[in-house]
């Protein structure tokens, strides 16, 4: 099969691999139909992991099942289907809890926690930037769609990692109906948490970021676009709350946030949220960050830290979650809201590209080109045909 395979800093290429296979009598064999290019794919396409050479990226998936294991009761062949990004068993202590991006089943390292396909440290699993992905636990894992899973498939791929993931920064940040909800950054899941917190009833939703192509899909669903590389967001956010700051706040960057100047600074976002977020108000942080960066320039950086405003978040009596999301906790309900019409999270869908145009499409959206805001690969689609 073809796949889209690591070889090195900002050097993918399509090529053949050994077809993904049923392994274990609970393993669900998917025919991708949509895989999209993550955020977070470019911290391991650009060296910043130790995600290793020969391997295959792609976390968010979706397709058709094509064979199911002996042990498989639930999922059927023929069932289109959406992945979340978190391989988890569904019976280990913190799945039991709801926990399954903590998954202790899946992850191989005893002193870890967590499972993902084809993403650095979170086990050997294959991704799904493929034509074909082998899912462990497929009853557990494969969520089934209805009869709307091929003209929206758009829309349900976002349920394998960033519609959740924004949803999930909204949870941990506490929002209720008439809150006012400041967000960092405006890629992808960003958007989607600005999305969610629309959802959800928020009065009043802020964006930050610089690239006015993003910034322009968060006006599209009403929110507020602040410039960063224009005004003092933290200035624009008290201005926008008489003051007050905002009653909650979204991180959707992480490590390798930069200021207006291009200098990387893991803190930006975090002292942000700080410093705009009213006392006692909520910070959801789900942007990536790590134990270490040996690629930072900063020796504190280096070693997975961040000089965050502590004693201010202390002070405001701010809380603060943070962790990758538990897909599973909310891909049901934000699929039922999509079967609904009542969520079309498409709206961010800048390019469909064939498996073929990959790495092409991996330059573009790691540079942040005009316009790229989000890239759908369809394995099944001919590499003559372009969408935008």
């Amino acid at each position: 099969m073809k796949a889209v395979v690591y070889h090195g800093p900002k050097d993918v290429a399509v090529t053949d691999v050994p077809d993904a296979e049923i392994e274990r009598p609970t393993d669900v064999l998917v025919k991708i139909t949509t895989t999209n290019i993550c955020g977070s794919d470019l911290h391991m396409y650009e060296g910043r992991t130790s995600f290793e050479k020969g391997r295959t990226f792609g976390h968010e998936n979706m397709g058709e099942v094509v064979e199911i294991g002996t042990g498989v009761e639930k999922i059927k062949v023929g069932d289109r289907v959406v992945l979340p990004f978190n391989i988890s068993c569904g019976f280990c202590k913190n799945c039991e809890r709801g926990l399954t991006n903590y998954c202790l089943t899946t992850q191989p390292d005893p002193s870890a926690a967590g499972a993902a396909y084809g993403f650095a440290e979170m086990g050997p699993y294959g991704g799904g930037q493929a034509e074909l992905l082998r899912v462990p636990f497929g009853d557990h894992n494969a969520l089934r769609l209805g009869e709307d899973a091929q003209d929206k498939e758009n829309d349900y791929v976002m349920l394998s990692d960033i519609f959740p993931t924004g949803y999930h920064a909204t949870e941990m940040a506490g929002v209720i109906p008439g809150d006012s909800v400041v967000i960092a950054g405006a890629g992808p899941v960003g958007l989607m948490a600005a999305l969610s917190a629309t959802i959800k009833g928020a009065a009043k939703v802020m964006v930050v970021d610089r690239h006015p192509d993003r910034l322009a899909l968060a006006e599209q669903i009403g929110a507020i676009a602040i410039d960063d590389s224009k005004v003092d967001p933290v200035q624009a956010v008290l201005d926008e709350t008489m003051g007050l700051g905002a009653d909650r706040g979204c991180e959707c960057v992480g490590y390798q946030a930069h200021d207006p100047q291009g200098n990387e600074d893991p803190a930006a976002t975090l002292n942000m949220l700080i410093n705009s977020v009213r006392f006692t108000g909520g910070i959801g942080t789900v942007g990536v960050f790590v134990p270490e960066d040996p690629g930072a320039k900063g020796e504190l950086a280096k070693q997975g830290k961040a000089a965050i405003d502590f004693g201010t978040h202390w002070f405001k009596g701010q809380t603060m979650g943070n962790g990758q999301c538990p897909v599973k906790k909310y891909n049901r309900r934000l699929r039922d809201l999509i079967a609904a019409d009542k969520a079309k999270p498409s709206w961010i869908v800048s390019h469909e590209i064939s498996l073929d145009q990959a790495a092409d499409a991996y330059r573009n959206f790691d540079s942040r080109s005009e316009g790229w805001t989000k890239v759908v690969i369809k394995p099944g689609m001919s590499h003559e045909k372009e969408a935008n």
